[in-house]
């Protein structure tokens, strides 16, 4: 994939699958073997800058005609492990979401000029009849605007938190920006979101954390035992202060709140939570900034 620009897209955060290539079939596995040794890969910017070119047509392209071959790659002792992009994909559930959204996220004048109604339809009944020919297909990379949702935090642990000043990539490009991820071997996320609900079962009988945790739980039961899963900042740090993203510990703020939970300890465990609920507030409202 060729660059469109150098426009840095900076709202959106990620979590992503890596899975080894063990877990691909053929010719599909071969097809990522040969891709991982190439010199230059994409980056998660690329993807972002591509789509919103795709918006400016008449009529805008909101979902690709065809399925993108990039991916992600990461080798870990030795072993190679991609995160497949599958914007087509993506794009045909994150405009799903957009047209279910509640008005006071985005107002139907405004998404009705974005996208028009008739090629959401259009797009919707594409994705409809792809969806017959197959049911099974899930997303590697999970999608969060203007915030990190919380239960991504309880699949990883404060220690996995790498925090860079300025990443190689950038360097290269003369551009002095930090990068916030944290990633973890799938036996370990799973582990933690067992944990996780667990405690809050114990403790709650409703809440929204439990609710996006088992989502989560059974999204990545979807996946090969030995793949890893990262959780990216990606643009938000383009759009978050450095003294937001060098105090942000929210990966140990989850974990005190579920440990308190576990001994009984309801004034710790909100406490925790309060602080998270504060520090995310002044993230999302930059959404509305202007």
């Amino acid at each position: 994939m060729s660059k469109v620009s150098s426009v840095t897209v900076p709202y959106a955060a990620y979590l992503r699958v890596y899975e080894p290539l063990a877990a691909f079939p053929q010719p599909e596995r071969g097809h990522w073997e040969r891709y991982a040794k190439r010199e230059s890969l994409p980056s998660y910017q690329d993807e972002l800058r591509r789509s919103l070119a795709d918006l400016l047509p008449t009529p805008p392209v909101p979902v690709p005609v065809h399925e993108s071959d990039d991916a992600f790659v990461i080798v870990v002792d030795g072993v190679v492990c991609v995160c497949p992009w599958r914007t087509r994909l993506r794009g045909w559930q994150a405009l799903d979401v957009l047209s279910s959204e509640s008005p006071g996220e985005l107002p139907a004048a405004v998404l009705d000029a974005a996208i028009p109604p008739v090629v959401r339809r259009q797009s919707v009944a594409d994705y409809e009849r792809w969806l017959e020919r197959n049911p099974d297909a899930r997303p590697w990379v999970r999608t969060s605007t203007w915030q990190v949702p919380i239960n991504w935090f309880v699949l990883v642990s404060d220690d996995e938190r790498e925090y860079e000043q300025k990443s190689d990539e950038d360097a290269a490009e003369g551009v002095g920006v930090p990068r916030l991820r944290y990633r973890t071997p799938m036996v370990q996320a799973r582990r933690r979101v067992a944990r996780g609900l667990k405690a809050l079962k114990d403790s709650v009988e409703e809440s929204p954390l439990i609710d996006g945790l088992l989502d989560v739980g059974r999204w990545l039961e979807e996946f090969h035992p030995r793949s890893y899963v990262e959780l990216d900042y990606g643009g938000l740090v383009h759009s978050l202060p450095h003294d937001f993203l060098e105090e942000d510990h929210s990966a140990a703020d989850v974990a005190e709140g579920i440990a308190a939970l576990r001994v009984g300890d309801e004034d710790g465990a909100g406490e925790a939570y309060a602080r998270l609920v504060e520090r995310w507030r002044s993230a999302r409202d930059r959404q509305f900034a202007n």
